[in-house]
């Protein structure tokens, strides 16, 4: 899990290398100007960094970002950072794979944790004026404690920088038709360019451009798809049709809590206990109060009230997220078409087939193809891009 993220097909889809390549075929093809917007996205990011290099000469303006950025620019970070592409890929793949029971991992999984964190765990962790979770952990319980979560930490990270640099790699093949090794050593360079010149500010300031890219270039897909279906009534008359035509699988696609009153009542297979106490208890408050990637943002806000706000100013945001992740997923088990115009059906990893060659997690990627113009085109590719990069600079800079 990263971010609270449902994420067992994407993960699970990692070892099959070979299975990800049959779908070959290039399903966008960027015109001059879908090229320059993407060309002009790295050469800001790359500047950033460069601008920002003479504010990072000492340890604290590298690591902490001297500890001046305010509580909107902590809280657009702080949920930036988390918004990478497990979570773009790996929620909206849930969706359309499990229904609006994916956004459990927002509303109940992030959001008062979030809320938490902030209210009453930032005044320890700025008060004591410490750098890091481990950091904390050395003051409050020891030197063991404090080994134990940093060398956990940062096993974790490299894990996680892996699959994000795999995730946006294949999007870029499946999407573009760009080769593997090309995407990731492009973007990841990039990436170590900015934050190694101007460290945690220039990471945190990326965030903010990269949070503003995702949700301008991703806001138009759940907007046309619901057009395209007849509003959120006309979804489920046409779901239930499918459904009753045996063309998507029987479920709960629409009721978030419903189903949940039997483990055998809903595709998840779970219970609604374990999404109150074991998702919106006990992991969400573990992940979101201790994981440095995050916790790292906040720390650098110029005061501790704009500590305490930038959690706060971050759960708003998280709120929407599903809006641009959630429901293009769901939009797509009625609006995705073959080319012959019959329903596309995507399939888990150990599925794919020359019949149904795209996978659960390649939904938000083929929905922002279908509606995609020349221009616009190059703009969501950036937002994908944005997604990637900003979970691996998230990774890198608090590594």
């Amino acid at each position: 899990m990263h971010g609270l993220v449902p994420l067992s097909s994407l993960v699970g889809s990692l070892p099959s290398k070979a299975g990800l390549l049959l779908a070959t075929s290039t399903l966008a093809h960027l015109s001059t100007l879908d090229l320059l917007v993407i060309a002009i996205y790295f050469v800001m990011v790359i500047w950033i960094g460069f601008y920002l290099k003479g504010q990072a000469n000492t340890s604290e303006e590298f690591f902490m970002a001297g500890r001046e950025m305010t509580a909107w620019i902590a809280g657009l970070s702080f949920v930036s950072a988390n918004l990478g592409s497990l979570e773009l890929m790996g929620c909206a793949g849930s969706a359309y794979q499990y229904g609006i029971l994916a956004a459990h991992w927002y509303w109940v999984g992030a959001i008062p944790a979030m809320l938490f964190l902030g209210m009453v765990m930032m005044p320890f962790y700025y008060v004591c004026k410490t750098h890091s979770v481990p950091g904390y952990l050395k003051l409050r319980y020891g030197q063991g404690a404090s080994i134990v979560s940093a060398f956990s930490f940062a096993f974790m990270t490299v894990l996680m920088s892996g699959v994000n640099m795999f995730a946006m790699a294949v999007v870029m093949k499946v999407v573009l038709g760009w080769d593997l090794n090309f995407s990731i050593i492009v973007s990841s360079l990039a990436v170590a360019a900015y934050v190694a010149l101007g460290g945690l500010r220039s990471a945190i300031f990326n965030e903010v451009l990269q949070f503003v890219l995702i949700w301008g270039g991703a806001l138009l897909v759940p907007i046309l798809g619901l057009i395209e279906a007849g509003g959120w009534n006309g979804f489920k008359a046409k779901l239930a049709h499918n459904m009753a035509a045996g063309i998507t699988a029987p479920g709960d696609y629409t009721h978030m809590w419903h189903s949940l009153g039997h483990f055998s009542d809903n595709p998840m297979g779970i219970h609604w206990t374990g999404i109150v106490f074991g998702l919106g208890f006990a992991i969400s408050f573990g992940y979101w109060t201790t994981d440095f990637l995050v916790v790292q943002r906040v720390l650098a806000a110029n005061n501790l009230r704009s500590a305490r706000m930038a959690p706060v100013i971050g759960s708003f945001f998280k709120m929407a997220v599903p809006f641009i992740v959630i429901l293009p997923g769901l939009l797509g088990l009625v609006v995705l078409r073959n080319a012959d115009g019959s329903l596309m059906h995507l399939v888990g990893e150990n599925q794919v087939s020359a019949l149904h060659p795209y996978r659960y997690n390649e939904v938000l990627p083929l929905m922002l193809v279908r509606y995609c113009a020349t221009g616009l085109r190059g703009l969501r590719i950036t937002a994908l891009i944005a997604g990637f990069m900003t979970g691996m600079a998230a990774n890198v800079s608090a590594f």
